[in-house]
């Protein structure tokens, strides 16, 4: 028989550690961490949750596990590693489980150092793992530049080399190696060089550099120039390649730097590693939201999938807020100077690459995109729904005259054209724009009931309070008001009044919530000034055509579909406007507009 969940709870030890939830089949659903198991897994049970899906998690739970563990860090592992395992349907998904090169200096006499993508522990060092074998190579190629490896695997022991077992191959011949297979160099000092190169992979190029330039000055002193020039040679790769590492002052060593940057459904850690002034290793890791994780929860689960998968031994890591991951490792949240730049430097890394999948999910998955863009838009706007559906209005008259008013229709974020409508204001006279705005919301709005057609998620209107205002009255006159999410956006510092609230809203400058509105906006601008030119282009060319004698209501409507406007009028030859309208008329009209301003 089944232990009731409240008693499970009640049961629960005050100690750090380990949970996990199983719904009625057995089957995992959430793994978490905690300093305090029993208050932790009560939280879960005692307040209301605003995540819909955190909500549906707690209904599905109906047993929960534990383990003890001796202090934080440990349930920190300990989650990372079950999660890995066990992956839970409700737990951040950690995106890329690929395998990654190491550079192997093998456990053997002579040792030999290659790339490799498993780990054998058979007392080999291994350094890595690295995010792209184009790294790998490039070190490989400087090693290989500075010092002389063999690479055969061959069994060079003492006995075998004194036995005169193995001959030198062509990499001897051609300088790439010394060959150790036949005595012709030390044990020692090939172990010299593997010791050089062993600092290299840990980013410190300072004892290299220092050993190359004394044993170049000793060829010089000794009138040994060609030999001299070779060890330059050496130094000038060696100093290339650090000075396309180092961004910091040499004198921060050994830290991990690590930043966020996240939106709805993913989030994005950056991870830079540095080592002696110069940045060692780059890494961007996707974690897959499922519940209302918090950054710091996210950034604190990063490091510790980062910290095991490239076995980070560092002391001190750099991050942008407090995160609580053991007493081991100092936490530095810099505000100014070097340690800011590097963090800064790292943020930016996480957004473009944020930047980069978003263009790629746009192209290959438009869905996830558009889904992804409707989550953040309601967040943003506090919305109880998504807004699939938007439309936008706004006024255009010029002092009173020809007014007009537009309403942009978007859908899933795009424009949808064909719902575009124009209105030609009719019940307000001269300029005023709450009348207006209140006029065309209404019929707007009347027309969609009576029709049955679909209404919008959320209305914006171009204005501040008093544009809104007077589309709230169409509103609550047609029942809608509560029904249909409304705000308004003023022009000057992009606010976003809500109704009854006197307090704007301002989003970033750079959202893309605010992006998709300033486009509504503009594009509703766009549309209502060109039906307000063409409306007065078209009343002026009546108006001045009325005016000539002979010329019938007929003929105005044949020249106003062919010319547009008065000005085009205006400039087109007698024989252009004969082809409209015939020979006769057109001279009369010619004549005429001669007369007022000759062409």
């Amino acid at each position: 028989m089944q232990t009731p969940l409240e008693l499970q709870i009640q049961t629960l030890p005050d100690n750090p550690g380990v949970y996990q939830y199983f719904d009625k089949d057995g089957k995992i659903l959430y793994v978490g961490k905690a300093k305090n198991l029993k208050k932790r897994v009560q939280s879960y049970f005692t307040k209301n949750h605003d995540s819909y899906k955190t909500a549906v998690l707690v209904k599905k739970i109906v047993s929960i596990k534990h383990i003890v563990v001796p202090t934080e860090t440990d349930a920190l592992l300990l989650e990372n590693n079950l999660i890995k395992k066990l992956q839970p349907r409700y737990n951040v998904l950690l995106k890329d489980d690929k395998s990654y090169p190491w550079i192997c200096i093998k456990n053997e006499r002579f040792a030999r150092i290659f790339p490799t993508r498993k780990m054998v522990k058979d007392g080999s060092e291994y350094f890595g793992p690295y995010t792209s074998f184009k790294t790998v190579n490039t070190l490989l190629e400087l090693i290989k530049e500075l010092y002389p490896l063999r690479t055969c695997n061959f069994d060079l022991s003492k006995a075998n080399i004194d036995s005169g077992k193995y001959k030198v191959c062509l990499e001897y011949h051609i300088g790439n190696c010394k060959g150790p297979c036949e005595g012709y160099q030390s044990l020692q000092q090939y172990q010299n060089q593997v010791d050089a190169i062993r600092e290299i992979l840990k980013g410190n190029f300072k004892d290299s550099l220092k050993d190359f330039k004394k044993l170049m000055l000793e060829l010089a002193s000794e009138m040994k120039f060609e030999e001299a020039q070779k060890i330059k040679d050496k130094i000038d790769v060696l100093e290339n390649y650090q000075a396309k590492s180092t961004i910091l002052n040499p004198r921060i060593t050994n830290i991990d730097v690590f930043s966020i940057v996240s939106d709805e459904t993913m989030a994005y850690v950056n991870f830079l590693q540095i080592s002696h002034g110069a940045i060692v290793r780059s890494h961007t890791l996707e974690l897959k939201k499922k519940l209302e994780e918090t950054d710091e929860e996210l950034l604190t689960l990063a490091i510790i999938e980062l910290s095991e998968r490239f076995k980070l031994l560092s002391r001190e890591i750099v991050v942008p807020f407090e995160v609580e991951i053991g007493d081991n490792v100092k936490v530095t949240v810099p505000k100014l100077g070097d340690k800011k730049q590097i963090l800064d430097l790292s943020l930016r890394n996480a957004k473009f690459y944020r930047m980069d999948q978003l263009k790629q999910i746009k192209i290959v998955d438009p869905d996830r995109h558009v889904k992804r863009i409707m989550a953040q838009m309601q967040k943003d706007l506090r919305l109880s729904v998504e807004p699939r559906h938007i439309e936008c209005f706004d006024n255009s008259n010029i002092q009173g005259t020809n007014p007009v008013a537009a309403c942009v229709v978007f859908k899933d974020g795009k424009p949808s054209k064909k719902d575009y409508r124009h209105f030609n204001i009719k019940t307000v006279e001269g300029p005023n724009d709450f009348a207006s705005m209140e006029e065309v919301v209404y019929r707007r709005y009347k027309r969609l009931l009576e029709e049955n057609e679909p209404l919008p998620q959320l209305i914006i209107i171009d204005g501040g309070k008093g544009q809104l205002s007077s589309a709230l009255k169409s509103l609550d006159d047609l029942g809608l008001r509560g029904k249909i999410a409304i705000i308004g956006i003023a022009k000057r510092l992009e606010e976003l009044f809500y109704p009854e609230d006197p307090v704007p809203l301002y989003l970033d400058k750079k959202s893309e919530t605010l992006k998709i509105i300033q486009q509504l906006r503009n594009e509703a601008h766009r549309f209502g000034i060109t039906h307000h030119r063409d409306k007065r282009s078209k009343s002026a060319l009546q108006n001045s055509l009325e005016t000539i004698p002979g010329i019938g209501e007929k003929t105005m409507i044949a020249l106003l579909k062919h010319f547009k406007s008065v000005k085009r009028l205006q400039k087109a030859t007698e024989v252009e406007i004969s082809e409209v309208v015939g020979a006769s008329k057109a001279k009369k009209i010619s004549d005429f507009y001669n007369t007022i301003q000759p062409k």
